[in-house]
């Protein structure tokens, strides 16, 4: 892609600006290792404080981690980020756990379907004024402590790639107003799923009349994918949030679709976010990354997940991955997103830390 270009041709520059890319032809110190590492609120996530009235019960293991770490809020992140990890002062906010679950007034309600299942859920809401208020104090926490948002994983905006397009256009609308909040914070990046309505499971080919297969199908969810990412990207650039895509699930879920979106699109504010695990199948593992990479500037996911454990091999291979960062002159934030393994979240995060600085 051509800006991709431009930017190669500033890489030497770019080594006396910022002393991470020089520092990926020597070893790095210590302090520089932690300054790649951004904790994540997906480990923890158990442990943030839910609003009032959920009739949900806790499962015993969510009930044991509360008792051994206590409960936090978005708003505690930053120092927990900082006593959890000492040293590491990036993080990685997702969604789902912003706001002050106290105050009704920033939330909306809201559905999504799935699967044939319609459920409600309340959304925090960054354009209600109490959230801006909240907003605006989180900015002011992290100042005190020391601490930067570098990229919100955010669940909010769905149905970017719907055929309906008022569904369409109504997940554009939250994704700008979440840019808006990503841009209070400081956020270089945020991550906006390739949604549609009901389903994370994309059509396959289909015998067509000119006697070959094909997936016309695809082609309507790509077709409204990249024009919703083009708005997303020029809407980013007056912001300075860049729009990515992580492999999260439906059309992302294929490393293939995420770059033919990012070339069409063709702009600097968009990008890849990749994760280390969320793949369909072994063999997207790694390969998935390789393929991504060039696309990728700011910030990736590494993730633990026994899902890739089987009684063959155990695919999860931090070091392998973070050697395919190293081999792309990669100089981004790495969050740290244990899924599920022998660990808990929290524990299972530590030692992920461990095992991609010793990569680094």
């Amino acid at each position: 892609r051509q800006f991709f270009k431009v930017t190669a041709a500033g890489a030497a520059a770019a080594a006396i600006l910022h002393p991470a890319v020089e520092a990926t032809s020597r070893q790095l110190t210590e302090k520089e290792k932690l300054s790649r590492i951004a904790s994540s609120c997906w480990p923890p996530r158990h442990i943030f404080k839910s609003r009032p009235g959920r009739s949900r019960q806790d499962p015993p293991e969510v009930l044991e981690m509360k008792k051994k770490y206590g409960e936090i809020t978005l708003h505690d992140f930053p120092q927990w980020t900082k006593d959890t990890y000492p040293g590491v002062y990036h993080m990685d906010l997702w969604s789902s756990v912003f706001g002050d679950p106290a105050d009704e007034s920033q939330y909306v309600q809201t559905t999504y379907t799935r699967n044939g299942r319609t459920r409600t859920y309340y959304r925090w809401d960054p354009s209600k004024p109490s959230s801006r208020k909240w907003l605006e104090e989180l900015a002011n926490i992290q100042v005190k402590t020391g601490t930067r948002c570098c990229h919100i994983s955010n669940n909010a905006p769905q149905n970017i790639a719907d055929p309906d397009e008022e569904k369409r256009r109504e997940g554009v609308r939250v994704a700008k107003i979440w840019m808006d909040a990503a841009s209070i914070l400081g956020a270089k990046t945020m991550r906006v799923n390739t949604g549609i309505s009901g389903t994370r499971i994309m059509p396959e080919a289909k015998q067509h009349s000119s006697g070959y297969p094909r997936n016309e199908q695809i082609v309507i969810y790509l077709n409204q994918c990249i024009k919703s990412f083009k708005e997303l990207a020029d809407y980013g650039e007056k912001k300075n949030v860049a729009i990515s895509i992580e492999n999260h699930w439906g059309l992302c879920a294929n490393p293939l679709n995420i770059r033919i979106i990012i070339d069409e699109v063709n702009h600097p504010y968009c990008e890849a976010t990749p994760d280390f695990c969320n793949w369909e199948h072994e063999y997207h593992m790694f390969h998935g990354l390789e393929i991504l990479m060039p696309y990728t500037k700011h910030h990736v996911h590494a993730k633990y997940w026994d899902r890739w454990k089987t009684e063959e091999k155990d695919w999860n291979d931090v070091a392998r991955n973070v050697a395919i960062l190293n081999a792309h002159k990669y100089t981004g934030t790495i969050a740290l997103e244990y899924e599920h393994g022998p660990m808990n979240g929290i524990e299972g995060s530590l030692w992920l830390m461990k095992e991609v600085m010793a990569a680094l």
